[in-house]
């Protein structure tokens, strides 16, 4: 079929228009009007891209909570180098959120951190240059290595405590009640891990071995070859967590193994009746870290039609606004 060129407008081939009458318009926030924190962030459900996953993300987790689902909240360990951490702990510390899952590197550096803290540095600084001055590098977040001779001192003290009630009891401690211990020891209420002691709100780590903790059990073992950490009682526990809730909901910030540790204990349920992943992964190497939730719905990670979206964006952002809007009450 030729178009006709002649005429003043261009008329196209089609046969027909779908003209979407009466689907929401595309808007976004009016900044001409007094500002309102609660209408922005409603904003976003119209303003489309990530800002209308982000919009989604914030009803199903208001959905999670209205429907009283057990809320798993999963999370790698720059989240909690990140300023993220002190989200996470007002979660943990108003009891809003029933089960943590996260890496080594986030039971550690929450740990550190009361001991002595991160500091902001520079994307761009020469890593040999830092190397050089004993200085670590987390994205644009620096952290010298005083930080971790701190924490080995505090380590060694604890693990002599744990060893001690080994052999005195006979009792082998599994990732989660170790890191319910440390809670206990670090005694210092700006804490996720102190708060999760105080409210009983477990924290899985299926990878505690995979850190700096890693290297300090290594060290341990060296003159205490005896020492046992119990990672079978961590499924167990967490499976028997997921069997005993009517419903479960997860907040995945990131990937790796706590995303798919998250993910993999819900298959004994059938699936999560509500799931929100935030991370900027990719699907296209085949990685659980970038996979979408179509794909956990396959492996019956996530129920087929339970409310769920991927938000893809750096959680520093998405994070902070998704609390404001799902888990802060307005007063």
């Amino acid at each position: 079929m030729k178009i006709n060129t002649k005429d003043k407008h261009v008329q196209y081939a089609v046969k027909e228009c779908v003209t979407l009458e009466g689907h929401p318009q595309i808007k976004g926030y009016d900044f001409e009007q007094p500002f309102n924190f609660q209408d922005f962030l409603k904003a976003y459900a119209l303003t489309g891209f990530q800002a209308t996953h982000l919009a989604q993300g914030i009803e199903i987790v208001k959905a999670m909570r209205r429907e009283k689902a057990k809320i798993f909240l999963s999370f790698t360990s720059n989240q909690v180098s990140s300023g993220n951490r002190e989200i996470i702990k007002y979660l943990v510390k108003h009891k809003k959120v029933d089960v943590l899952v996260t890496s080594a590197g986030g039971v550690e550096e929450d740990i550190i951190k009361c001991l002595k803290p991160f500091v902001l540095g520079n994307f761009d600084v020469s890593g040999r240059m830092m190397f050089e001055n004993g200085v670590n590098r987390t994205g644009n977040i620096f952290v010298p290595n005083d930080r971790f001779a701190a924490f080995d001192d505090f380590m060694q003290q604890f693990f002599e405590r744990i060893y001690k009630i080994q052999k005195e009891t006979g009792k082998i401690f599994c990732p989660k009640d170790l890191i319910r211990e440390l809670g206990v020891e670090i005694n210092n209420e700006d804490s996720i891990l102190y708060w999760a002691a105080k409210n009983n709100i477990p924290i899985f780590c299926p990878g505690l071995i995979d850190g700096s903790l890693g290297d300090l059990i290594y060290f341990f073992k060296q003159s205490h070859p005896d020492f046992l950490i119990d990672v079978s009682k961590e499924m167990k526990d967490i499976v028997d967590i997921v069997l005993n809730s009517e419903k479960t909901g997860a907040v995945v910030l990131g990937g790796g193994i706590s995303k798919h540790f998250t993910l993999n204990a819900n298959i004994f349920k059938e699936g999560l009746d509500y799931a929100v992943y935030v991370n900027t992964a990719q699907e296209y190497d085949g990685s659980d870290s970038g996979a979408r939730v179509e794909e956990a719905i396959s492996w019956g990670k996530v129920k087929v039609n339970a409310p769920s979206v991927k938000i893809h964006c750096d959680a520093t952002i998405v994070f902070p606004l998704l609390v404001a809007g799902s888990f802060v009450e307005v007063e």
